[in-house]
């Protein structure tokens, strides 16, 4: 994230654009996991409420390395909200709901960033050349980059989490769906991860992470223009 704005070569913009990914980085990841603190709720299990985790308050939730990730590189994850699969309902069918429900609400809040995005970049178009350099059409520029970051950075954040790894959701899911004795022994995995999460860091802080999330930045872009020009088609017929 910070590379890919550093690389413009604008510093303000750059300066501007670290500001704003501060706040929409806190959102992202809170919104994830409450998210699967609430489907754990809903499924029976009250362990997140009862540590406190069912809050939108972002310290109880940010992991300091991978919010970190998420503001270098535009990928990260949060602290994974505690669920306890015997007070499921349905234990596996449960914890896949559970898993897919954080990189669900990072796309929807993707989508209501979209939709804001093209929303506000149609209304500054057609205000330009009456505010044109103006105070309030700089306001509209501002806004227009606080949506685009938000639509990335959750875009990122739900596929990096979809990502069958432990501890990520994505092997979570992918945990659900496999048998019982394959599944316990893929999850078992996740006692090396950390190490594998410190070289994603370092790679991130060198720039060559770029070569291993390419297939990740190309998802991003792809869902991030679908998106936008979703909504650009709509608000097309209205302005």
């Amino acid at each position: 994230m910070v590379l890919d704005i550093l690389q413009g070569g604008d510093m303000k913009t750059a300066l501007i654009s670290l500001l704003i990914s501060l706040p929409v980085i806190l959102l992202a990841l809170t919104v994830h996991e409450v998210a699967h603190g609430y489907v754990a709720y809903l499924c029976g299990d009250g362990t997140a409420k009862a540590f406190g985790r069912l809050t939108l308050n972002p310290a109880k939730h940010l992991d300091l390395m991978g919010t970190l990730c998420m503001l270098i590189a535009g990928f990260g994850w949060a602290k994974p909200v505690p669920v306890n699969m015997r007070n499921l309902r349905k234990p596996k069918r449960d914890m896949v709901l559970v898993s897919l429900a954080g990189p669900v609400a990072n796309l929807l809040l993707a989508l209501v960033s979209a939709c804001l995005y093209s929303l506000t970049a149609h209304i500054a178009f057609s205000v330009e050349a009456i505010f044109a350099n103006g105070t309030l059409y700089n306001i509209f520029v501002t806004v227009i980059l606080l949506f685009s970051i938000m639509i990335q950075l959750n875009i990122g954040l739900a596929l990096f989490n979809l990502i069958p790894v432990p501890p990520l959701d994505g092997s979570k899911i992918l945990a659900g769906l496999l048998p019982n004795r394959l599944a316990m022994r893929y999850v078992q995995i996740e006692r090396y991860t950390s190490s594998v999460f410190l070289i994603v860091m370092l790679l991130s802080i060198t720039g060559k992470l770029d070569i291993l999330l390419y297939p990740l930045q190309w998802l991003r872009y792809n869902i991030a223009e679908l998106f936008v020009g979703l909504f650009d088609t709509i608000f097309g017929w209205l302005f």
